[in-house]
């Protein structure tokens, strides 16, 4: 089966619909989403209709969980805290219940998806080194474990000499009797240096990982959320994909 794994769409509607265009000529039998459907973006509800439409095995983000209210803000920069707040403006309680449903951690079949990190899911850590993936790999009962938090695609390896970290780009085997951590990306607000939508699609019968990176309409996105009386600088750092 070929699974499509993304996360961090953050209510970006044009970066969403480029990304699904192309699954749907992808052959995919399976959609995996690792959390953050809302949030920075100024289409909310559309991202999260589309997202239900895909009956996908999901798990909740920081940011998902902080617009429906069970996660706090404190820990927010100012711009993401100013989106939380506005988003919770514009969502409806069913929209809102349906993110405080999002389960932290999911498993299915020989994958784990959790948005941060396995350990800790309750507390968004970034997987930001082999440190982090090391505790990761130590709770994880699975194979795969997808994840995402950092908008930023990549690969760790859990190998002989310990744990190591390899570039999230093009395609990649990934071996048998080896586990992997892989992030996935952001779709919606990349923060590699790469503006383009990030997302996965891995094919178990070769067990290849390939990593698609997408242009979409940038400037779309960029002017609503201006024309929403968001943060300017939400709209500026998706040109430079920071």
């Amino acid at each position: 089966m070929r699974y499509a794994i993304f996360s961090d769409v953050h209510s970006n509607l044009e970066a969403f619909e480029a990304v699904l265009g192309c699954l749907a000529v992808a052959d995919i039998g399976r959609y995996f989403f690792v959390g953050d459907i809302v949030g920075y973006g100024a289409d909310p509800s559309a991202c999260i209709r589309l997202l239900r439409s895909l009956e996908a095995v999901m798990v909740c983000g920081n940011h998902d969980w902080a617009v429906s209210g069970d996660l706090a803000t404190d820990d927010f920069n100012e711009a993401a805290a100013a989106a939380v707040a506005w988003t919770q403006g514009r969502l409806s309680s069913s929209e809102k219940m349906f993110l405080h449903s999002l389960p932290l951690v999911k498993e299915e079949g020989d994958f784990c998806l959790v948005h941060g990190t396995l350990d800790h899911p309750e507390v968004f850590d970034y997987m930001t080194d082999r440190h982090r993936a090391a505790k990761t790999f130590y709770a994880l009962k699975k194979d795969i474990c997808f994840v995402g938090h950092l908008h930023q695609p990549g690969i760790f390896a859990e190998t002989s000499d310990g744990v190591v970290g390899v570039a999230g780009s093009g395609k990649r085997k990934l071996e048998e009797r080896r586990r992997y951590i892989v992030n996935v990306g952001s779709v919606g607000q990349p923060r590699d240096a790469d503006p383009r939508a990030c997302f996965c699609i891995f094919d178990d019968t070769d067990r290849v990982l390939e990593f698609r990176r997408l242009d979409y309409d940038v400037k779309g996105a960029a002017g609503k959320i201006v024309a929403a009386g968001l943060p300017q600088a939400l709209a500026s750092r998706l040109y430079a994909g920071r």
